[in-house]
C-alpha cells in the first residue's frame, strides 16, 4: 500500500493502491496498443521505457526485475530488427497490450508509477491525442487533429512513416533518460 513520489518520499495510501494499480495497468495496455500503428514505433518506445525501468530496478537491487527487463529489451531489439519499415511481421494487439501491461507492472514493482508518464511519454501523448480528439468531436463537433492518434496526424501532414517513427524514438529516449535521472536523484 506504499506509493513513491520522487523527492517527497513514500506514502501509505491504503486501499487506494488497488485502483491506482489497476488504472496504471489498463492505461499502459491501451496506450501501448494505440501507439502500435507504424512499423517499429511502439517497439522503440517500449525499448527505451523498459531500459529505464531496468536501470531503476538495478539500483533498487531488484536483480530479478533487471534480468526480466533485460530479456524484454533484447526481445524488442530482435523484433525491431525485422520490424523496421517496411515491416516483415507485426506486433498486433496481443503483443502490444501484453507489453503494455508488463510495463505498468514493472513500473509499480519499481515504485516508478509517478515516473511512468515521463518514462513512457509517447504513450501518454498518443492516448492524450485520442482523448482530446474524441472530446472535441463530441462537444465542439470539430476535430483538433487531422487524424488520431497523433502519429497519424503527422502522416496526414505529409511526414513519411519513418520520419514520425524516428522522431518519436528520439523523444522517447530523451524522456526516458530524464525519468531515469529523476528516479535516481529523487531517492
Amino acid at each position: 500500500d506504499v506509493f513513491y513520489v520522487p523527492f517527497c518520499g513514500f506514502f501509505s495510501i491504503g486501499l487506494w493502491y488497488i485502483p491506482i494499480f489497476i488504472f496504471i495497468i489498463v492505461a499502459t495496455a491501451f496506450s501501448t496498443n494505440e501507439t502500435d500503428g507504424l512499423d517499429g514505433l511502439v517497439g522503440g518506445v517500449l525499448l527505451f521505457a523498459f531500459a529505464a525501468l531496468g536501470a531503476l530496478a538495478y539500483t533498487q537491487h531488484h536483480y530479478d526485475l533487471t534480468a526480466f527487463t533485460g530479456v524484454i529489451v533484447g526481445a524488442l531489439l530482435a523484433f525491431l530488427w525485422f520490424n523496421i519499415y517496411p515491416a516483415r511481421f507485426f506486433m498486433g494487439d496481443t503483443g502490444a497490450m501484453s507489453l503494455g501491461v508488463t510495463l505498468g507492472i514493472v513500473a509499480m514493482l519499481t515504485n516508478a508509477g509517478m515516473l511512468l508518464p515521463l518514462i513512457a511519454f509517447i504513450l501518454v501523448l498518443e492516448s492524450g491525442s485520442v482523448i482530446v480528439q474524441v472530446l472535441s468531436k463530441r462537444f465542439r463537433k470539430k476535430k483538433i487533429f487531422l487524424s488520431a492518434p497523433i502519429h497519424h496526424h503527422f502522416e496526414a501532414l505529409g511526414w513519411p512513416e519513418t520520419k514520425v517513427t524516428m522522431r518519436f524514438w528520439i523523444i522517447s529516449v530523451v524522456t526516458a533518460a530524464i525519468g531515469l535521472i529523476i528516479g535516481l536523484l529523487g531517492k
